[in-house]
This record gives structure tokens, sequence and C-alpha cells, in this order.
């Protein structure tokens, strides 16, 4: 089986600098993690991935149970931060509710705050909700008084790029994913936690 290398890099951003945080633009808002939302949380990150380069570089982002077992796994990863895991919606009652975009956040084994799987659905993008997503993120590791956050992405994910330079974040590291065609993992196999970002 041959396998495809996506390049990728590691950004961080110094968590010490004034940040600004945009407001959502009218008619969204912010929802904090709550147990009950994990499967909200895998289906729109479904829904934001699934024809994005990154599910090529993560065949779990590409797939409903993929992104299951992934919500799942960061869950119950030891670091877990709930301030830095939230959820963008549009509307109120459920007749117009719509789950918009999807962010997580773990505090690695050095104390620094991981952002994971930044992802807007398409027919939202353009607006802010990724920058909006990210400051919400940061604010989050802040408030648990760590010095800096840290992600990847995926090089041919330019806009992305853009967005976390925009940000602040600076890289610090270039790394190779190396992928293979092939089924996804059986269930119960982890789907080792990615990070990747739609806008």
């Amino acid at each position: 089986m041959e396998s495809t290398y996506f390049k990728r890099f590691r950004m961080e951003v110094d968590l010490g600098v004034p940040r600004f945080a945009p407001a959502l633009p009218p008619g969204y808002r912010f929802v904090a993690w709550d147990e009950c939302l994990l499967d909200v949380h895998a289906r729109t990150k479904f829904r934001a991935f699934r024809d994005e380069i990154d599910a090529e570089v993560f065949s779990c982002l590409g797939d409903l149970d993929g992104c299951r077992r992934l919500m799942r796994e960061i869950r119950c990863k030891p670091g877990f931060l709930p301030l830095a895991t939230w959820l963008v919606a549009r509307g109120c009652s459920p007749a117009d509710l719509q789950w918009c975009g999807t962010i997580q956040g773990v505090v690695d084994g050095r104390g620094v705050g991981m952002i994971q799987n930044v992802g807007i659905v398409p027919g939202h993008r353009g607006l802010g909700l990724g920058t909006c997503l990210v400051e919400r993120a940061l604010a989050g590791f802040r408030s648990r008084g760590l010095r800096a956050g840290s992600l990847e992405v995926t090089v041919d994910n330019g806009g992305a790029v853009r967005l976390y330079q925009r940000l602040g974040f600076r890289r610090t590291k270039t790394i190779y994913k190396a992928t293979e065609a092939a089924a996804l993992p059986p269930a119960g196999v982890p789907s080792s936690l990615v990070a990747a970002a739609t806008f």
C-alpha cells in the first residue's frame, strides 16, 4: 500500500500578549461544553470536515462514526478542558437551530493548550466564526493560567494557515503526516487525536 505524505505546521501563540476577542455575527451564539453535546460536536465536526483536505489526512474526519470516536477520545484525555471547548449555533428554537462550528481544547503534558479541530460548517464560512472560536478557546487556556496555545495545521489548507498567522501563531515545527489508502480503523481502535481546521 502506498503512503501519501502531508506537510503540516505546528504553530504556537504566546498567551501573555493581550488579545482582542471579536463578537460573533448577529444571530450566532457560543454554546459551552456539556456532556450531552458530545454527539453534537461529532456531527458538526463531520459536516465541517467531510469534504475537506483534512479528511484525507485524517480519515476519521470523513466518517461520522470516526468523528464520534475522535470526540470520545478527546473527551477522555486527562487534559481535556471544557473552557476551551465550544460550539457556535444559530437560531434557538428546534425548528431553526443550526450547529455551525466546533472547537476543542486539551492541555498537554507540558502545560500548553492544544487546539483540536476548528471546524466551520459550509454555509457559515467567511463570517469570522473560526476566529471567534479560536479566540474563545485561547481565553479558556488563559483562564487556566497557561502561557501558550498550540495547534497543527495542514500546509495545503492555506486559509487556516493565514488565519492562524493573523492571530499571532508562529510556526515552531514542520512535520509530515503519512496516510495510506486504507479503510477506517474498526470500532474501538483509537483514531489518534487530530488537529485540523475549516473556515
